[in-house]
């Protein structure tokens, strides 16, 4: 009877794929996923007995998490979930770490006093790779031993497959591979993660185009700065009642500009550099599982965050030795800082920044976290880099250095679209093993990042807004 059944339902199989053949030429791989289950559902419904009254609790999740009304609702309150989570409850944990970090500067300072070492090697040693190295593991460890936990879990219950199977959709419209939905959500706990985490998805042309719109979706490290920006030029000129509303919608518009561009770029290197046609995604939805807890935070901490994390410190220390010479060696009355921020001044006018902004993010390559303080530095004539101890200082010296609403939003949109930060870039070439593709990934966001805010900063002026 069995072999009966099967014979039969092939035959059925066959017949549907010739008439697919005949009516869409080769175009009819989802066709045939879709006959194979089809065939399955009617065995077995035919030969499988089910209680009645049985509430089938999977199939009532899914009817929910992958409906085109709520799905997508409920795939941006979870990621607004996690984000929050990861954001709010970073601050203490990095609160901490930063204060054990700087007391321990102090007392290698004392050290290096007792030793009578030389001041320019204890600024490039202690106030420049030392501080810089601090400052990126507290920002940086705190909120990623969150977010990839949680991100893990998730992964753990069955739900990113619901995620991906939602948004395949809308990436092969963009000819690229439903999978890359799973990538891009790692890229918001670190996009060097993200780069890694494209190994899933199985073409090389949509692996790489995965790999190369990564940077758009703004990692942890570059929500502090968003976040302090909005809420000083945005949010905080609103009642007290109002703020939190506000910075939540400002973070979620820059993340959904963020994921649009995503988009565009994916359909534009489709079609240009990475032509062809999106893949097909079979992909079969796996039962709910209760989660492994062990599991979950030894992939989480040692596969994720202390792989990102052991990337970002290689490039932190050298690049922070670098930044205390570039404040500290003075050419006539101004330091190699200020002289580089005047010359880049025309160029960050044109797209609505300044040069002491261009020049923090330029040095601020290895880690966005130390974007900021570089900011500030440059604007205090400080020897190293700083942080402010509150939102109103730093709104103080943001204004008095000419920012207005349109350096802000500037400010916020390079921050979101530039170039990747060097443990990406690193990451990029690994998985790719390749220079060319490498430099394709700092160029693409780098244009972008240039072309938009160029034009935002001149339409705002042609228009009298600015």
């Amino acid at each position: 009877m069995n072999n009966t059944i099967r014979n039969t339902a092939l035959l059925d199989l066959k017949r549907e794929v010739q008439k697919k053949r005949l009516a869409e030429g080769n175009n009819y791989a989802d066709q045939i996923v879709a006959d194979i289950f089809a065939n399955v559902e009617n065995i077995v419904k035919k030969n499988v007995f089910q209680k009645e009254n049985q509430t089938n609790w999977s199939q009532i999740a899914d009817n929910i998490l992958t409906s085109r009304v709520t799905g997508y609702p409920i795939m941006l309150l979870t990621l607004a979930c996690i984000l929050w989570l990861t954001i709010s409850g970073a601050n203490v944990p990095s609160a901490v770490l930063s204060d054990i970090f700087f007391r321990f500067q102090d007392i290698l300072t004392g050290i290096f006093i007792h030793l009578g070492a030389p001041d320019w090697l204890h600024g490039v040693l202690i106030l420049g790779a030392y501080r810089s190295l601090a400052w990126v593991v507290s920002v940086m460890l705190p909120p990623m031993a969150i977010f990839f936990p949680l991100f893990t879990l998730l992964e753990d219950l069955g739900y990113l497959p619901r995620v991906s199977f939602n948004l395949d959709s809308l990436f092969k419209k963009a000819k690229a591979c439903g999978k890359q939905s799973l990538t891009m959500c790692m890229g918001f706990g670190c996009n060097a993660a993200g780069v890694t985490s494209c190994r899933i998805i199985d073409s090389p042309r949509e692996r790489l185009i995965a790999i190369l719109t990564n940077n758009f979706v703004p990692c942890n490290g570059r929500f502090p700065a968003l976040i302090a920006i909005g809420m000083i030029f945005g949010a905080g000129t609103l009642p007290l009642h109002l703020q939190s509303a506000a910075i939540a919608g400002i973070i979620t518009g820059m993340i959904l500009l963020g994921i649009a561009v995503t988009f565009v770029v994916s359909w534009v290197l489709s079609h240009t550099l990475l032509k062809g046609e999106a893949s097909s995604l079979v992909l079969e939805l796996p039962p709910y599982r209760k989660p492994k807890i062990g599991s979950i935070l030894y992939r989480s901490f040692i596969d994720r965050t202390v792989f990102v994390l052991r990337r970002a410190v290689v490039v932190a220390a050298p690049a922070g030795a670098i930044i205390w010479l570039v404040g500290n060696v003075y050419v006539g009355e101004m330091s190699l800082l200020a002289h580089i921020a005047n010359f880049l001044d025309p160029l960050a006018f044109v797209i609505g920044l300044d040069g002491f902004i261009l020049l923090a993010f330029i040095l601020g390559l290895p880690a966005n976290e130390i974007v900021f303080p570089i900011l500030i530095m440059g604007y205090l004539s400080s020897s190293y880099m700083i942080e402010l101890e509150n939102l109103a200082d730093l709104q103080t010296l943001l204004v008095s250095n000419g920012w207005t609403w349109l350096t802000a939003l500037c400010t916020m949109l390079f921050s979101l679209l530039h170039w990747p930060c060097a443990t990406t870039l690193l990451t990029t070439l690994k998985e790719t093993g390749s220079k060319k593709w490498s430099l394709f990934a700092f160029l693409i966001p780098t244009v972008i990042a240039f072309l938009i805010c160029f034009a935002v900063a001149q339409s705002a002026r042609l228009l009298g807004l600015a």
